[in-house]
């Protein structure tokens, strides 16, 4: 398999509409991922579903982007690149019709496991796309304007889905796909070139063993990390069971991938110790970027009382601040400024934005207070997405540049699983440690505790209710204030743990070995 340097690289027109391509199908995915979030309410009233079946829908979603994503490069391989990537955006949008017009929630999680599959390739064939259609010198450009629609993607997805679910009604979140997927598949078609690939492998040669292997380690994890929280964990057999299955399919799934002729992943990549860094820079990106954008809409929406556009509109000016940097970084890759050293001064804004939300949170905490920290955010996000990118594939030649390019993509994900899991199982369980704290300080025969029961009773009293209902009253209204301020204590207690991690990360860049800043992944990335 031999291409020439230059071989898919655009000029002018061509490549404007790749690139705008390549960025509107990366976002299409990345959206979806969070604008079923707000809707979940909605969807449970009129599907007839509970909490635990309506999770399904984000569940089914993101097991299917996670299977999907390590095999991209071996599936363009085997259908061409251009081909792959337009019948990818063909099942999206298909089952984004279907999605909008489920009339039951299991029809609905079904249509979103298809979804995931025709999403997850679109993410890392897109930033493929985009990389080769610019010559060697503006790779890291090329990256920056890639990771816009990657960071900004999941900060879109709460206030756009609020809005369309506020003025319009669920299916709609899903109904805004079709237009953009039709677009983007005649853009596709058009413009977009493969690479020559060698031979495509025989029926009997391809891994088929491996591809189960790999969905049954993936999906199982991912619904572990989905479902363990309200499981109570290994407390619960199906969640034990399950993790064992992903463990034994883990190592089964490298066992062959080590021993078959024609793996679907390629994990002798991994060999290089720059990707090996890269993917756990990746991987604690993923959880920092998925993880903040989690706590921040429900902390003001379940404490400060906003409503879901609100919460979403939040986050916007945070995400422009990382788009408007996403230039300058690529540039200053260019110039040949380490990546590492950038990576080191991210993690340090990170650490400094989560020390911020640490000392502003409180009950009834204003925006004013979360604007400058969710910037700072935006700027460390800024100085770690391209640099981690770049810095993973700049040892790595050939074909093996799309191989590292599905290993970040993926780490990035699952960052992003784990992170959601662990933190709602760290908001629950320190909210009761808190609350169990919080009471044993509410003496009864404390005066401040008595005059505030006093005037809570006397209150409800004058709105008409008898002396015992008054006090059964005022006692509730205590415990909420408890709950309210226990649950504060422990968004504060994860936002510094949170910190620590990402302070804990920066010694890492001293293992980086010098690589090729301006990288080619020319040569058939995917």
């Amino acid at each position: 398999m031999v291409l020439a340097d230059d071989d898919l690289v655009e000029y002018g027109f061509r490549r404007v509409i790749i690139t705008i391509t390549a960025v509107l199908c990366a976002l299409l995915e990345i959206v979806d991922t969070t604008i079923v979030n707000v809707a979940l309410t909605n969807m449970r009233g009129s599907l007839g579903a509970t909490l635990t079946d309506v999770a399904w829908v984000i569940t089914a979603y993101a097991i299917a982007n996670v299977i999907v994503i390590p095999m991209t490069s071996w599936l363009s391989q085997q259908f061409g690149r251009r081909n792959y990537f337009a019948v990818s955006i063909i099942i999206f949008t298909v089952a984004s019709f279907l999605c909008g017009n489920a009339t039951n929630i299991w029809e609905l999680v079904a249509f979103r496991f298809v979804q995931g599959l025709g999403g997850g390739a679109l993410l890392v064939t897109a930033q493929t796309i985009i990389t080769e259609s610019y010559p060697i010198a503006k790779r890291g450009m090329a990256q920056a304007i890639y990771g816009m629609g990657v960071i900004v993607g999941p900060t879109l997805g709460p206030p756009l889905g609020g809005y369309l679910v506020d003025n319009f009604s669920w299916p709609y979140i899903f109904y805004i796909n079709i237009p953009l997927g039709i677009i983007a598949t005649l853009l596709t078609l058009t413009f977009v070139r493969s690479p020559k690939y060698g031979e495509k492998l025989k029926s009997n040669q391809v891994d088929w063993y491996g591809i189960i292997l790999l969905a049954t380690f993936i999906g199982s994890l991912q619904f572990v990390l989905e479902h363990g929280q309200q499981d109570d964990w290994f407390n619960n057999g199906l969640i034990v069971t399950l993790s064992i299955v992903s463990l034994f399919g883990l190592l089964l799934f490298i066992w062959r991938q080590l021993v078959y002729k024609y793996p679907i992943v390629n994990l002798s990549v991994l060999k290089d110790s720059n990707l090996r860094i890269g993917t756990i820079l990746s991987f604690i990106m993923g959880f920092g970027l998925y993880g903040s954008t989690l706590i921040i809409p429900i902390y003001t929406q379940s404490i400060l009382g906003w409503t879901a556009t609100d919460a979403g509109l939040l986050l916007i000016p945070g995400s422009i601040t990382t788009a408007i940097m996403m230039p300058f970084v690529g540039k200053m890759i260019q110039r040949g400024v380490p990546q590492g050293y950038m990576v080191a001064v991210g993690f340090l804004v990170f650490f400094i934005f989560t020390l911020l939300m640490y000392f502003n949170m409180t009950p009834d905490t204003g925006v004013e207070h979360m604007y400058w920290p969710l910037i700072l955010r935006g700027v460390g996000l800024g100085l770690l997405f391209v640099p981690i990118t770049t810095l993973s594939l700049s040892t790595l030649k050939g074909k093996n540049i799309g191989e590292g390019a599905a290993f970040t993509g993926m780490m990035r994900q699952l960052g992003g699983s784990f992170g959601i899991a662990i933190i709602t199982t760290f908001i629950t369980r320190l909210t009761q440690t808190h609350r169990v704290n919080l009471v044993a300080n509410l003496d009864g025969s404390n005066y401040a505790v008595q005059e505030r029961l006093d005037q809570l009773q006397k209150g409800f009293m004058a709105k008409g209710y008898s002396i015992n209902e008054s006090l059964k009253k005022a006692y509730e209204v205590l415990d909420f204030s408890v709950i309210k301020q226990s649950t504060v204590l422990a968004y504060m207690d994860i936002f510094l743990y949170l910190g620590l991690l990402f302070l804990c990360c920066i010694p890492i860049i001293l293992f980086i070995k010098k690589g090729n800043n301006k990288i080619n992944p020319a040569d058939a990335m995917h």
